[in-house]
């Protein structure tokens, strides 16, 4: 079934998919996510270097109402923010085993009181709740992303509907 915005609904899923033309916009739809994630969402990021998973991140940050900047956690592999609720940004780019993840404690930032962002999730595929939010970015073209959103979550249906609607405006 497809709705009038593009969004189609496979039961159990919601997916759509957008095509971004600038970081702004980048950060824009990741301000949506922000503003809709409640606690204790997980939101699952996906794609090559510099396809703009960092810059996705940092909307949703200041969704949260957050000035922060966010910034790829490689080295660290976790860093938090304060907005209205924490973010866990998580960047699991050198991650290669559920062990590690064992030894960094990344299952009780999962089942936290925040917002848990990862980058390079599917590194340790398995690990996360399912209904974690998964956003897959792919380069396009120089300037274009391509962001495909899945969900198994309804309550998120609004948000693909609101990018939909800033889409139209950027």
């Amino acid at each position: 079934m497809e709705s009038r915005t593009g969004i189609r609904l496979y039961p159990p899923l919601l997916e759509a998919t957008f095509i971004s033309i600038s970081p702004e916009e980048t950060r824009a739809i990741g301000r949506i996510v922000g503003e809709y994630a409640v606690a204790g969402d997980v939101v699952l990021l996906t794609g090559e270097l510099g396809t703009g998973k960092t810059c996705l991140t940092q909307g949703i940050l200041h969704g949260l109402g957050s000035d922060d900047l966010a910034r790829s956690p490689t080295f660290v592999l976790i860093s938090e923010h304060h907005g209205r609720m924490l973010l866990y940004h998580m960047d699991l780019y050198r991650v290669g085993s559920v062990e590690q993840t064992e030894e960094l404690g990344i299952e009780e930032y999962l089942e936290g009181d925040g917002l848990t962002v990862v980058e390079w999730a599917d590194n340790v595929p398995g690990i996360f709740p399912d209904d974690s939010l998964r956003i897959h970015i792919e380069l396009v073209s120089e300037c274009e992303r391509r962001l495909s959103f899945t969900t198994a979550t309804d309550r998120l249906a609004g948000m693909l509907e609101a990018i939909t609607q800033v889409k139209g405006r950027c």
